[in-house]
């Protein structure tokens, strides 16, 4: 699936469309270039799914938890610092990954062996009009 973000005022209705397709995949991996709006996006889509916490990027605590008006939990993950896997391990990512969760990743190329195999790809492109291009699709 792809979706066209011409501006910020079709971030919510990108957000919701990421949820609607995303189904019952809790492992998002968002992937793109610095700046294409990673982060952005997330925290769109935490507004959807009514989270309470402030959201912001968690470079260097690599993960923040946040929790909606029910009390479930979201992990959101940037692994742009880590030099290896193992440092992924260290702060027991696999525990999150498996908890049933949603867990939003940024930079999970840095953690390929540690991807649970059913994810969602979220691949932000910038585009030279400054328009994204974002594609959507399901591994298993």
């Amino acid at each position: 699936m792809e979706l066209k973000l011409s501006s910020l005022d079709e971030i919510s209705e990108v957000a919701a469309a990421v949820i609607a397709y995303a189904g019952d995949r809790r492992v998002w991996l968002f992937e793109g270039q610095m700046g294409a709006g990673k982060t952005t996006l997330i925290k769109a889509i935490c507004e959807q799914l009514r989270i309470i916490d402030e959201t912001s990027s968690p470079t260097f605590s690599l993960v923040n938890v946040y929790v909606d008006a029910a009390g479930e939990e979201y992990y959101h993950f940037d692994f742009y610092r880590l030099n290896k896997e193992e440092e992924a391990l260290d702060i027991g990512c696999d525990e999150y990954f498996y908890s049933g969760n949603h867990c939003f990743l940024e930079w999970s190329e840095k953690i390929p062996s540690l991807i649970p195999t059913q994810n969602l790809k979220i691949n932000i492109n910038l585009n030279a009009d400054t328009t994204r291009t974002i594609s959507l699709s399901k591994d298993d």
